[in-house]
C-alpha cells in the first residue's frame, strides 16, 4: 500500500462498522480525514478527525456542513438491513432504502464534486450488497436500492472518467457490524451465517475497510465502474 501522506479523504457514515474501520486504515497510512455523520461515536472521537453532523436523507443546505476546497477521495458508507417479505414490505420502506442509499449519495457527491475534479484524480467509493446481484429472499428493498447504487456508481465511472475521477464499488455480504447486530445476535446465528458462506465466515469490518482503502488509494489507479465482491465467495461460488 502506497502511503497516503497528503492526501485528503471525506468519509460520510464514519461513526460505526464499515466506515469507522476505514477512518483508522487511512489516518494510520498518513491521511487527512473529515467525517458526516448523524453522530459524533466515542471511538470516533478518539481518533480525532475533523467532525460534522450530517443526515444525507435531509436537504444539505439546512445543515452547513463546509466541504474541503480539494478531495482526494470519497466513501460513501451508509447502508440499511431491512429483511422482510415482500408481501409486508411498504411503498415507504422502499423509499426510506432509496433516500438513504441512493439520494443519500446523489446529495452528497453533488455538493462535493468540485472538491473531487481539481485534474490530479481523485476516487469515489459507495457501498452495494451481495443481494444486489444474487438473488436472495427477504432483500427487496435493499436489493432494489444497492442495484441502483450500482447503476448509479457506473453511469458515474463514465462520465467523470474524462475529469480523472474513479468510481468503484464494494459490495459485501453480512458483516460484524453494529448494522448487522440482530442477524449475528446468538451464536447460533453467527453459526449458521458463516456456514451459508463458502469461506464458513462472516465478514469483518476490516475485510470491507481493507478494499474501500485500496480502491481509494493510486494502487487502483486504472479501476473504475468496478464492483468488487467482498462477501466470502457467496456471490461466486458454492462451498
Amino acid at each position: 500500500m502506497v502511503s497516503l501522506n497528503g492526501k485528503r479523504f471525506l468519509i460520510v457514515g464514519g461513526s460505526s462498522g464499515i466506515g469507522l474501520e476505514l477512518v483508522r486504515r487511512l489516518k494510520d497510512s498518513g491521511a487527512e480525514v473529515v467525517v458526516w455523520s448523524r453522530n459524533l461515536s466515542e471511538e470516533l472521537q478518539q481518533l480525532g478527525v475533523d467532525h460534522a453532523e450530517m443526515d444525507v436523507t435531509r436537504d444539505f443546505a439546512d445543515q452547513g456542513a463546509g466541504v474541503p476546497e480539494r478531495l482526494d477521495g470519497l466513501a460513501y458508507c451508509p447502508g440499511s438491513i431491512n429483511l422482510r417479505p415482500f408481501a409486508r414490505l411498504t411503498d415507504d420502506d422502499f423509499r426510506d432504502e432509496y433516500e438513504l442509499n441512493v439520494l443519500g449519495a446523489v446529495r452528497t457527491l453533488r455538493t462535493c464534486l468540485p472538491a473531487l475534479t481539481h485534474g490530479d484524480g481523485a476516487s469515489v467509493v459507495m457501498f452495494s450488497t451481495v443481494a444486489a446481484q444474487t438473488g436472495m429472499g427477504f432483500h427487496a428493498s435493499i436489493g432494489a436500492a444497492k442495484g441502483a447504487v450500482e447503476g448509479l456508481g457506473k453511469s458515474l465511472a463514465a462520465e467523470l472518467a474524462p475529469k480523472n475521477v474513479r468510481v468503484n464499488m464494494v459490495a459485501p455480504s453480512v458483516t460484524d457490524t453494529p448494522l448487522a447486530s440482530k442477524l449475528l445476535a446468538t451464536d447460533k446465528k453467527r453459526e449458521a451465517s458463516a456456514e451459508r458462506h463458502p469461506l464458513k465466515r462472516v465478514g469483518e469490518p476490516a475485510d470491507m475497510a481493507a478494499a474501500a482503502e485500496y480502491l481509494l488509494s493510486p494502487d487502483s489507479g486504472w479501476m473504475t465502474g468496478q464492483v468488487l465482491r467482498v462477501d466470502g465467495g457467496m456471490s461466486s461460488i458454492r462451498g
